[in-house]
């Protein structure tokens, strides 16, 4: 059972978390949804569409349709499974790597403003600090 000073850190935490990232989805150009796709994607190289849904935790029929969306677009491109002809792989297009590049640029550009302009040194050292610690709780 966690200490009522760790659960008042939790609420603040979670409450200034939440408001951080609605602010940084306003840069957003790209749905949510299919950036998570896209970002997977590059992270991880190509993938079938059933990987993909477990890897972002969704029904496959749901990623069917993000990545139906995203071939439309041509932000993704399939191929042949090399080992498995029942299967495809899907991969980010040049023009997907592009739009994730440009969308990630929009999102940490907005941040990096918003320490500049509203933290003074000291706070920003405190910011560094803390995105160490915020990484290790959320790999926990």
């Amino acid at each position: 059972m966690p200490t009522s000073e760790a659960a008042a850190i939790a609420v603040e935490l979670r409450t200034a978390m939440g408001k951080l990232t609605r602010r940084v989805k306003d840069e957003d150009r790209i749905p949510l949804g299919q950036a998570a796709v896209l970002g997977a994607l590059d992270r991880n190289g190509a993938m079938t569409t059933s990987d993909l849904a477990a890897d972002q935790r969704v029904r496959p029929q749901s990623m069917a349709r993000a990545v139906g969306l995203l071939m439309e677009q041509n932000l993704i491109t399939r191929r042949a499974h090399p080992t498995d002809g029942r299967k495809s792989l899907v991969e980010l297009s040049d023009a997907g790597r592009a739009a994730l590049e440009a969308e990630r640029g929009r999102r940490a550009g907005w941040l990096a403003q918003a320490i500049e302009a509203e933290l003074t040194d000291e706070e920003r050292a405190l910011l560094a600090r803390s995105a160490a610690l915020l990484e290790r709780l959320a790999t926990r």
